[in-house]
């Protein structure tokens, strides 16, 4: 059954505040590979401008992806999550995540649409700073796949 289009445009409330840690920063670089010494030494952060160590472009996901799980639990919206999969992901910053940023999301629903039986669902995330600064803008895809026909 395809998702109700009623739910474009919808909102859900902010997230409780994620507070952005060194080690967290560090453990992700390194579990991704990143050798980038803005990630894990504070002077070479500095030596770029920055205040602090700042994040691996991908580390806001996991915040993001959570934050999407209300959209996903929502149980008017029917989203059968048991056969979703991962589309697409992009961003848009403002600026780095930086440790000792307290981070919020806001999720909106941006398009849901059904193609060859799937429900293909947009979700917009909106991170701000504990100063209500915009960081950035993270766009998650998840697809529905179709019911297998008895």
């Amino acid at each position: 059954m395809a998702l109700d289009q009623s739910f474009v445009g919808r909102t859900y409330p902010p997230t409780e505040p994620y507070e952005v840690g060194r080690e967290k920063i560090r453990e992700f670089a390194e579990a991704v590979g990143d050798a980038n010494p803005a990630y894990t030494d504070t002077e070479a952060a500095r030596a770029l401008g920055h205040p602090d160590v700042i994040a691996p472009p991908t580390f806001v996901f996991a915040i993001t992806f959570k934050a999407a799980g209300q959209v996903v639990a929502d149980p008017q919206l029917g989203l059968d999550y048991s056969r979703v999969v991962h589309g697409d992901q992009k961003f848009a910053y403002n600026r780095p995540v930086r440790a000792g940023d307290r981070l919020t999301v806001t999720s909106t629903i941006e398009t849901i649409r059904t193609m060859a039986g799937n429900d293909i669902l947009d979700i917009r995330g909106e991170v701000h700073d504990q100063n209500r600064e915009h960081v950035v803008t993270a766009w998650t895809k998840l697809v529905a796949r179709a019911a297998e026909e008895a």
